[in-house]
Order: C-alpha cells, then sequence, then structure tokens
C-alpha cells in the first residue's frame, strides 16, 4: 500500500518467500529485480510488471507497466501479489512435515533393508533426503504433490481433497455419455495405484505417495449431491443408481426420425455395400462403414478406393489433429466414404451422413455389443434418409435389440411429428460454418529441425547467451502451444530443460 512502512530487505525476502526469483538480467514471469530503491516484479498470474519505489523505508509509488516496452500503464494506491506457484506453505508447516516425512522414510528403509532390497533402499534414501533439502531452502520440491497427504494433514488412505470439496451442498452433476465416463472415473483410482505401487516396490517413492491420487468410485457417489447421467445407451449401473427414474429425449427439434435399420447377408457385401455408397454419392451423402479391425479398415478402404471411390479410413494410430481434419473433408466433401473401428461412435456429429454399414455385425464382442451398435447407428440419425444396413448371417441378440429399438423411437417420433405437423429436415451447414467449428483441424506441424535446437546448448555459448536463448526460446514455446502445435512446443519445453540443466550445472 502506497505510504506503507516498508523495510527494502524484508520486501524482497517476502518476495522469494512466496517464489518470486531474483533475476536482475532476464525480466520474466514469476521474478523480480532491484535497481536501488526501486523494486520491479514481473507477476506470475498478470502479463503486467509492479514497479515499487521507496523512499527510505517508506514506499513512495506503486505503478503497472508493460514488461517489455515499460510504458507506465497505471499508478496504484493499493497492490496484491500473489504468490509465483501453487504452493506455498509456512515454514512451521515444511518443519513439521520434513520431520514426518523423514521418520517414514526411517522405517520404509529398514523394511526394504530387511527384505535384501539394497539398491531400493539406497534409491529411496537419495531421492527423499533430496526432496526434503529442496523443502527446507527453497519451500518445495520436484514431485511435492507426492507428499501431499502431509501438507493437507489427511491419515493414511483418507480422501484426497478436490474441487468437489468446495462446491455448495445443493449442487448438481451432469455426467456425459455416463455409460462410458462412469467406468473411467473407476479406471482413473485403479490405473494411478498400480502405477504408483510399481514406484513405491522398486524405491522410487515412500508409501505415502499412494495417497496421492484421485477419488475411489464410491468417495466419488458419496460426494455427490444430486446427477443427472446422459447416455444414449446407459449401463445397468446408472439404471440402477437412477431408482428407475429415466427420462428419454426421443423427439429432436428438427423432427428427424431414428435410422431405418436393414439386415442384409454378408455373401456379396461388398458389391452390395459399393452400390449403396453410389447411390448416396449421386445424392451428394456420405457413407461411413465400420470394421472389426485396423487391418480390415485398410484392406477395405484400398479396394473401395481402387473401384474409384473416394475413400479415407480412421483408427487409433491416426493422430488426433488428422483425424478431426478427415472428418472435416468428409463434411466438405473432400471424400465420400470413410471406414473405422470405434472411432465411429459417441460424438461424432455428422449431419451428411445418411449410412452407416456394419461389416460383421452379427460377431458378437465388445465392437458388436448392444450398446456399440446403438452408437454407431445414431451417427447417421442427422439425415433425413439416415440408413443403417447390418451385414451379417445370423441376427444377434444386439442386433435385434436395435431393430427393435429403433422401431420404437421411430414410432414414438412420427407419432409426434405428424401430431404437431412437423416435417423432419437435416440441418445443413455452410462450409465456413464447418470451417469455424473445426478450426483446431488448422494447425500446421512445422517440420523443425532437431539440430537447430541443439545449437543453443554447449561451451560455444556464454551464460548471458543461454539466458537470453532460454528467453527467447520460452516465447517461442507459449507462441506454439497458442497456436496448437503441441509437438514444437513439446520439443522447445524439452530443450529448454536440457539448458536449464547446463546453467546449474556451471555452479
Amino acid at each position: 500500500k502506497r505510504g506503507m512502512q516498508l523495510n527494502r530487505k524484508q520486501l524482497l525476502k517476502n518476495l522469494i518467500n512466496i517464489h518470486y526469483l531474483r533475476n536482475d538480467t532476464v525480466f520474466e514471469r514469476s521474478s523480480f529485480r532491484v535497481r536501488g530503491d526501486v523494486i520491479e516484479i514481473y507477476l506470475a498470474y498478470e502479463d503486467v510488471g509492479i514497479r515499487i519505489e521507496l523512499f527510505g523505508n517508506e514506499i513512495d509509488q506503486i505503478m503497472r507497466f508493460h514488461p517489455l516496452t515499460g510504458e507506465i500503464l497505471k499508478e496504484m494506491d493499493t497492490e496484491f501479489i500473489y504468490p509465483g506457484k501453487h504452493f506455498v506453505t509456512d515454514q512451521a508447516t515444511i518443519n513439521k512435515v520434513t520431520g514426518d516425512i523423514r521418520l517414514e522414510m526411517i522405517h520404509r528403509l529398514e523394511e526394504l533393508r530387511s527384505r535384501d532390497k539394497l539398491l531400493e533402499a539406497q534409491r529411496l534414501e537419495q531421492r527423499t533426503n533430496f526432496d526434503l533439502e529442496m523443502m527446507m531452502e527453497v519451500g518445495y520440491c520436484s514431485g511435492i504433490e507426492n507428499y501431499s497427504r502431509y501438507f493437507s494433514g489427511r491419515k493414511p488412505g483418507e480422501r484426497p481433497y478436490t474441487l468437489i470439496d468446495f462446491f455448495p451442498d445443493d449442487f448438481i452433476t451432469v455426467i456425459d455419455e455416463s455409460h462410458v465416463s462412469l467406468p473411467q472415473i473407476q479406471a482413473m483410482y485403479n490405473g494411478d495405484r498400480s502405477r504408483k505401487e510399481v514406484l513405491v516396490e522398486h524405491g522410487f517413492r515412500l508409501p505415502s505417495a499412494l495417497d496421492n491420487r484421485p477419488m475411489k468410485i464410491n468417495e466419488f457417489h458419496a460426494k455427490q449431491n444430486q446427477v443427472i447421467h446422459v447416455s444414449a445407451t446407459p449401463a445397468d449401473r446408472e439404471l440402477e443408481m437412477a431408482n428407475g427414474i429415466v427420462v428419454e429425449q426421443v423427439i429432436r427439434p428438427t423432427g428427424l426420425l431414428d435410422p431405418l435399420v436393414e439386415v442384409r447377408k454378408s455373401h456379396g457385401q461388398i458389391d452390395d455395400l459399393i452400390g449403396e455408397i453410389r447411390e448416396r454419392i449421386e445424392r451428394n451423402e456420405r457413407t461411413l462403414v465400420t470394421t472389426l479391425t485396423k487391418r480390415m479398415s485398410e484392406d477395405l478402404s484400398e479396394y473401395l478406393r481402387g473401384v474409384n471411390l473416394r475413400v479415407r479410413y480412421l483408427h487409433s494410430e491416426v493422430a488426433t489433429l488428422e483425424r478431426v481434419q478427415i472428418l472435416r473433408d468428409l463434411r466438405l466433401g473432400e471424400f465420400d466414404v470413410l471406414v473405422g473401428i470405434n472411432l465411429l461412435r459417441e460424438g461424432l456429429d455428422l449431419p451428411e451422413v445418411s449410412l452407416v454399414a456394419v461389416i460383421d455385425a452379427d460377431k458378437q464382442g465388445f465392437l458388436r455389443s448392444r450398446s456399440s451398435l446403438m452408437q454407431t447407428a445414431g451417427r447417421a440419425a442427422r439425415h433425413i434418409n439416415g440408413q443403417v444396413i447390418l451385414y451379417g448371417d445370423k441376427v444377434s441378440d444386439a442386433m435385434e435389440y436395435l431393430i427393435n429399438e429403433s422401431s420404437r423411437r421411430r414410432k414414438i417420433q412420427e407419432d409426434y411429428n405428424k401430431k404437431h405437423g412437423i416435417k423432419p429436415e437435416t440441418v445443413y451447414k455452410s462450409t465456413d460454418q464447418i470451417m469455424g467449428t473445426t478450426t483446431v483441424a488448422d494447425s500446421k506441424h512445422d517440420e523443425e529441425d532437431p539440430d537447430k535446437y541443439k545449437s543453443r546448448r554447449g561451451d560455444d555459448f556464454s551464460k548471458i547467451d543461454k539466458k537470453l536463448a532460454l528467453d527467447m526460446m520460452r516465447e517461442e514455446m507459449l507462441e506454439s502451444a497458442d497456436s496448437l502445435d503441441f509437438e514444437r512446443a513439446a520439443k522447445l519445453r524439452d530443450e529448454i530443460a536440457l539448458i536449464e540443466n547446463e546453467l546449474l550445472n556451471v555452479f
């Protein structure tokens, strides 16, 4: 606050205590520099600098300025400076926590040595002592979250604190695609536990690291107030939790009906499929074909390409951004047929698709289960001419369920449309609208020469040159991340870490 009595030395100490670093050479985020009685702070959470001018032990002026140009933006009477990092702990807590961690380490080392695991014991002792020294000196260490049980005062095995603890008592949770989301919530804990147990067993972490974890599924449910599960194919678990309270959203605002479902023999299925595809091409409509294996999707794509059809394939090995590009090209009419496996399920809104063909629909299993077939068939529900063709030599339980459910829903939709005079219509989007909703596909991966980054390392660069290079590289990294070029940003991040290590080794 302006006019406040404050010792310069104490101010600098306070800044260091909240994890701001003094750097009189390079002015960067979470740092400050000192020039006589002028202290300039680059905030961690805003792209702005704070200039504090002292007159003796009194704050004379507080100003906000542009970190690059130095232009004064505003004079302030009061300024709050928040910590430079997320974890800020007082020294008394750190002293207590480090004592508890050291005690656990001693017990764990005794246990490992009694089992003749000397290498693991040495590794754990070295790692933990290094972390403890870092905590005592700078207030944090790399991987400090693995000691979160001590910092948060929890007992062994106790539920971790999450954002849900900050919600009011009357909050409501909406779980989208709950048939997928709920199993993932359960898998989060199991996957994390499995990975951490390996780290603990091999001496990389103390057993208390196991308590730095996601919530268990029962803990998650216990914290919920009211829940809405949203799914076209709810699992038995959701239906059981709903206690019979199920609301069906069968009617679409556009009046569109669920697609017609037809079963055809697998004999001659490819020739039959080609004929159906050509019909759709004449009407400027698109087709999705789902197969059972990656090899099958590639082979089918090659065959269809051989009969002069514009076709692409989609599977898990196709990069995420490339998938978005492929789906956008399908909608824009760059090609007419998309062949895939399990990526043609929930969440794909493709109004231009009027036909979904399912190869080997009678093969019971994960990819041909009730929910899989229902979700796959739903990709044709955005078009007025929507149709699903199931190729198979018998009608499986899942196929029968899809046929019956689709017929039931169509009857409800037809009756509603007739009663209210609604004429079904497909919602087509213009090229500009499609381009606007898929801008992530525009992200380009520049072919960077890896040696370009390596040239900034080595003995040929002075300490100052390296620091200047680091500043430039950090800006490049942020620009790359902003333009969604994450591959280049990751390369820069790794190179920054190597140069920072070189600078540390100088000392």
